[in-house]
């Protein structure tokens, strides 16, 4: 049989004749005139070789033909309408890894709570947190399907991402309880002392900078780590001063967060997936948990 040749229609409107027994039936059933009906009948009884419904005292009957197709075809049509319009799998059957790119901020205050969430709600859900390469390797990841879901600045709109904005960062500046700077906190105090700076990059010079220059000012930045899980450490044992978004504080409670003496542009921070995978039931179920943490 060429199946090319075969409309899954008729096999929708054979259904219906043999649950109904009857076409005037099956044909109100499905939104078809009478003639439609009988016309798929006939297309039916000669596709299968069988009068299929046989009249008999004032109604019709399957013929054992008939009778023997209803389980096949009914589970045959269902294959297809799953094929089609799959059935959401539930969270707790869910078996999947979900790759995330992100840096260690916000990672150091999300990574905990997201795990711990889907071990709750999805716990066949499994996590692989990327290194951290910059925002434009990440939204590349995302197109070429090396990264699942990835949190960062994503500037502009982007036909091919799906981006959501999760937050409105600030800064702070931290330092060490009893830091000779806190008292009569001011401009000059901030740029007295070496400051940390954290840069994956490992590049002494921040925007930060630039906005110093404006004002004909500059600092000493005395240590350039590559993560922000390093600093609260190397604040408490040293003068040195950090300034820091301010969630990472919360983390590091007994450290002084002031607020910046000159004003310092925030950022907002993106949560971003390419829209292929908009109906991925895991990425999005990892998504609204992580748009609840970072909310």
């Amino acid at each position: 049989m060429n199946l090319r040749s075969l409309d899954l229609n008729l096999l929708v409107i054979l259904d219906a004749l043999l649950d109904e027994a009857h076409v005037s039936r099956a044909a109100d059933r499905l939104g078809l005139s009478q003639p439609a009906a009988s016309a798929a009948l006939q297309r039916c009884r000669h596709l299968f070789r069988d009068e299929l419904l046989e009249r008999g005292r004032g109604t019709m009957r399957l013929t054992a033909r008939a009778e023997a197709l209803r389980a096949p075809l009914k589970s045959l049509l269902a294959g297809v309408g799953d094929l089609v319009d799959p059935p959401e799998v539930p969270l707790a059957e869910l078996r999947q890894t979900l790759r995330i790119a992100m840096a260690d901020y916000p990672a150091l205050f999300v990574t905990g709570p997201l795990q711990r969430a889907l071990a709750e709600s999805a716990p066949g859900v499994d996590l692989v947190i990327q290194p951290w390469h910059g925002a434009e390797a990440a939204k590349a990841a995302l197109v070429d399907g090396t990264t699942d879901i990835a949190i960062s600045v994503f500037p502009g709109e982007d036909g091919d991402i799906h981006r959501e904005e999760l937050l409105a960062e600030s800064y702070v500046i931290a330092l060490r309880p009893g830091h000779p700077a806190i008292t009569g906190f001011d401009l000059d105090a901030w740029l007295a002392w070496p400051h940390i700076l954290v840069s994956g990059r490992s590049e002494a010079r921040s925007p930060l900078d630039a906005e110093l220059a404006r004002f004909s000012l500059s600092r000493r930045v005395g240590l350039v780590v590559p993560s922000f899980g390093m600093v609260p450490d190397l604040l408490r044992g040293s003068d040195m001063i950090a300034m820091l978004p301010s969630r990472v504080l919360p983390a590091a409670p007994d450290l002084i967060a002031l607020p910046p003496p000159i004003p310092v542009p925030g950022f907002p921070l993106h949560l971003a997936w390419h829209q292929r995978r908009t109906k991925d039931r895991a990425l999005r179920h990892a998504a609204g948990l992580l748009e609840r943490i970072l909310r």
